[in-house]
C-alpha cells in the first residue's frame, strides 16, 4: 500500500486525483493540504505548521506561489515528491534538487500527466533533428496560472536539445512572434471550453509538420498521476518528465 498525502485537493485537479486514488486498491490518502476547510473523510489542513500526518508520497497540484515552499516541507519531512504544478523557476527547480538530495528523498516534477503528451514532446524532439525551424501553440482554461504552460516550455526545450542545425527563424524579437524559450517561439492562449491542448509546427522548405495533442478531460491524466505516484520511489534525486517513470 502506497499512502499519499494530496497538496490542492480540492481544485479540478486535486478531486480527479482523489477520485482515482479511491478507486485503487494499492493507493491510500491520508491527509489534504487545501487553502480553507472542507469537508473529508480524511484530515484537511490549512498550513504547513498543521501537518501531524505522513505518507509515501506528497502530491502536489496547487499553484507556482507555494509549490515550491510546499516542496520543501515535503522532502523535509520525509516525504517522496510528485510535483504537477508548473511555473516553478529555475532557481527554485536547482533548491528543491539540492533539498531533495540531502535529504535522499526521489522528487518527480511533470509537466504533463498525460501519456500523448508525453509522446507529444518525444516526437516534437525526433522532428527537431530533421527540421529546426519550429513554433508552438498552447491552449488551456483560463484559471491555468502560468503561460506558458510547463509542457510547452518543455516541449521547446526538448527541440532546443536535439536540434543538429540552425533554424532559418532566428529574429523572434517582435512581441506578436509570442514569448521564446530556448529559441523556440511559444503563444499561449487561455479560453473557456479547454482542459489543454498543444501544437507543434515545423516548417522547411516545400513542407510543413504538425504534431497535436489533445486532453478533452482531466481523465487523461489519471493514468500518469498513478503511475508518477507507484515509480517516483525508483528515480535518483530530482528528474523532469513523466517518461523518467515510464
Amino acid at each position: 500500500m502506497t499512502t499519499v498525502f494530496l497538496a490542492g485537493g480540492f481544485g479540478k485537479m486535486g478531486r480527479a486525483i482523489q477520485q482515482l486514488i479511491a478507486t485503487e486498491s494499492d493507493l491510500q490518502l491520508v491527509g489534504i493540504l487545501a487553502h480553507a476547510p472542507s469537508d473529508s473523510d480524511v484530515p484537511v489542513f490549512t498550513s504547513l505548521a498543521d501537518i501531524n500526518v505522513t505518507a509515501d508520497v506528497w502530491v502536489d497540484v496547487t499553484r507556482p506561489d507555494v509549490a515550491f515552499d510546499n516542496g520543501k516541507y515535503a522532502l523535509q519531512h520525509g516525504f517522496n515528491l510528485v510535483v504537477g504544478t508548473s511555473g516553478l523557476q529555475e532557481a527554485q527547480v536547482k533548491q528543491l534538487a539540492k533539498v531533495s538530495e540531502d535529504n535522499g528523498q526521489s522528487t518527480l516534477i511533470v509537466p504533463n500527466f498525460s501519456l500523448s503528451g508525453v509522446l507529444l514532446m518525444q516526437f516534437a524532439a525526433q522532428a527537431a533533428k530533421y527540421l529546426p525551424d519550429a513554433e508552438i501553440l498552447e491552449i488551456h482554461n483560463p484559471k491555468k496560472v502560468d503561460a506558458p504552460s510547463g509542457t510547452a516550455r518543455a516541449t521547446a526545450q526538448a527541440i532546443a536539445q536535439a536540434r543538429e542545425q540552425t533554424p532559418v527563424t532566428t529574429n523572434h524579437e517582435d512581441a506578436a512572434r509570442g514569448d521564446e524559450i530556448a529559441g523556440v517561439p511559444v503563444h499561449a492562449m487561455r479560453l473557456p471550453g479547454y482542459v489543454a491542448e498543444e501544437e507543434v509546427v515545423f516548417g522547411a522548405p516545400g513542407e510543413t509538420l504538425r504534431i497535436k495533442q489533445t486532453s478533452f478531460t482531466r481523465e487523461s491524466f489519471m493514468g500518469g498521476v498513478a503511475l508518477a505516484i507507484r515509480r517516483v520511489n525508483t528515480i535518483e534525486g530530482l528528474q523532469t518528465g513523466l517518461d523518467k517513470v515510464l
